[in-house]
Parts: C-alpha cells; sequence; structure tokens
C-alpha cells in the first residue's frame, strides 16, 4: 500500500492551484470538471503520482469557503534551507505565520505558511528531525 493523496477543498481553485504552484513550487499535475457533479480536481504535487504522494484540491462550485473546524492539522513538506525557504514564499506572496526556528521541546527546526483557503503547511528543515522521520524527508526533498 501507499498514501496516493490528501484531499483539500478550496473556495477559490485558480487561487488555490497558483499559491501551491508559484509560492510552494509545485507542479499541477492534472485538473477537470465534473459537471454533473459540479465540482472540480485539480492534483499538485512535486512529482509524478505515480511514485508521488500528492494533494488533490476540490473546488465545489459556488461554495467560496469553508470551516477549517480544529480536528485538521497540517501538511508537511520538507526542505533543505528553511530561511531561504521562507523568505522565498514571502517574495511570492505568501504568508508564514510562523518563522523559522526549532520547534518547543525539541531541536527540530520548523515554521509554518498559511495557504489563501487558511490551511498550514508546516516547513522542515531536512537534518533537524529524528532519523526515522529525517530519512523519509530526505527521500521526500531528494525525489524534487
Amino acid at each position: 500500500m501507499r498514501l496516493l493523496h490528501t484531499m483539500l477543498r478550496v473556495g477559490n481553485l485558480e487561487e488555490s492551484v497558483k499559491f501551491y504552484s508559484e509560492v510552494l513550487g509545485m507542479k499541477l499535475l492534472r485538473q477537470k470538471d465534473y459537471p454533473d457533479g459540479k465540482f472540480t480536481l485539480a492534483f499538485v504535487g512535486y512529482g509524478d503520482e505515480s511514485d508521488h504522494t500528492v494533494l488533490e484540491l476540490t473546488y465545489n462550485w459556488g461554495v467560496p469557503k469553508y470551516d477549517l473546524g480544529d480536528a485538521y492539522g497540517h501538511i508537511a513538506i520538507g526542505v533543505d534551507d528553511i530561511y531561504g525557504t521562507c523568505e522565498q514564499i514571502k517574495a511570492r506572496g505568501g504568508k508564514v505565520v510562523r518563522e523559522p526556528g526549532p520547534m518547543k521541546h525539541g531541536n527540530t527546526v520548523i515554521a509554518f505558511v498559511q495557504d489563501p483557503d487558511g490551511y498550514k503547511v508546516e516547513l522542515i528543515q531536512v537534518g533537524t528531525t529524528s532519523s526515522a522521520a529525517q530519512n523519509q524527508e530526505s527521500e521526500l526533498v531528494s525525489s524534487h
């Protein structure tokens, strides 16, 4: 088994695709309208769906906003240079809501950015996490 994608409901598909592609550097992999169901799906990610986990952005036509609730946490992306990445995100119009630095009660260097719908994206400095998580994140970053 393999994790295929995480689905996020978005209020403005164009704005969300722009954020994930232009601000976070993902690629729009595919997009399709479903007129009978009145929704559009767009898949974005850092690599082909055949061997990478991706994000499914779901736009339900006519629904401009969602209550994010308190059960959802965040997605996480491993990065080689968290400080430089945050500066690039800001320069591209992204919103850094937690500046880079060590997490409380640990040594892992993290930051958080927020997408147009308010979803949080955690950035994790590769090499500052536990060995198991670090190996997974190293594989993720090396495949970009």
